[in-house]
């Protein structure tokens, strides 16, 4: 019977030092397909969480500003965080999700059909900007992002006041500045709304560019997440910003 040869210490530590084989999960690249797969699955949660909002808004009215809450924690966890994480991305579509359907509740009660409304110029600016942006027509470049990142301050800024007097009870309008301060006629929200739109349109052109470069550059899969993550933040807030701007057009 032959005998199975011992092997020596120069063989094992050879053997040692040798590199494991890669993980295919860990080696598979990101794809513009993939993003699309999972932006779907984030959006299937958004939606379950706003209908779950919209059913409870009469039965427990401050679910939607509790959920709120934990969608701002957990969008800024998402994005300070080092790496995507799957269940915290969708954790924050859930909590943005039940917020959105109780907050269109609300407006719908107030405005009926604004949340129609709201929902067909949300989807016409998501498909305007992605068709310029799939023919080459609107590319993103460091100039333009530059004056975004300043406009986006700005408008932080502004924002920032603006609900401070309202709290405070400086201004007693249910807009504050927005429907307070008219320029030629027009209340001041119209036109910010407008410009909030165009800034939620070129942040969409900042996502797209991600993902296409992040698939040209054959990046880590896990990034679909990143990709799908940016892609939800920006619609949630367009369609914030539409809905809040048809509310004042309709005062």
């Amino acid at each position: 019977m032959p005998t199975i040869p011992t092997p020596t210490a120069e063989q094992l530590q050879t053997q040692f030092e040798l590199p494991s084989a890669p993980d295919p999960a860990a080696a598979a690249p990101m794809t513009v397909d993939g993003t699309v797969r999972v932006s779907f699955a984030t959006f299937g949660v958004l939606l379950l969480g706003a209908a779950i909002g919209w059913v409870t808004l009469p039965i427990v009215p401050f679910l939607f500003i509790g959920a709120a809450i934990v969608g701002f924690v957990l969008a800024l966890v998402n994005i300070f965080k080092r790496e995507p994480s799957p269940a915290l991305i969708l954790g924050y579509a859930g909590a943005q999700g039940i917020f959105l359907g109780g907050i269109s509740s609300l407006f719908e009660s107030m405005y009926p059909g604004i949340v129609t409304q709201a929902v067909l110029g949300t989807f016409a600016v998501v498909g305007v900007t992605l068709v310029l942006f799939a023919s080459g027509k609107i590319r993103a470049s460091a100039r333009a992002t530059k004056i975004f990142l300043v406009a986006m301050v700005g408008y932080l800024v502004f924002s920032l006041i603006n609900v401070g007097l309202m709290v405070f009870g400086v201004s007693t309008d249910p807009w504050g500045l927005r429907t307070g301060v008219e320029i030629f006629g027009i209340p001041l929200g119209i036109l910010l709304g407008v410009l909030a739109v165009l800034l939620g349109a070129y942040s969409l052109v900042l996502d797209f560019d991600f993902i296409q470069k992040g698939a040209q550059n054959r990046i880590p899969k896990k990034y679909q997440w990143t990709g799908a993550f940016g892609i939800m933040v920006t619609v949630i807030w367009l369609y914030l910003e539409i809905l809040r701007l048809i509310a004042i057009a309709r005062r």
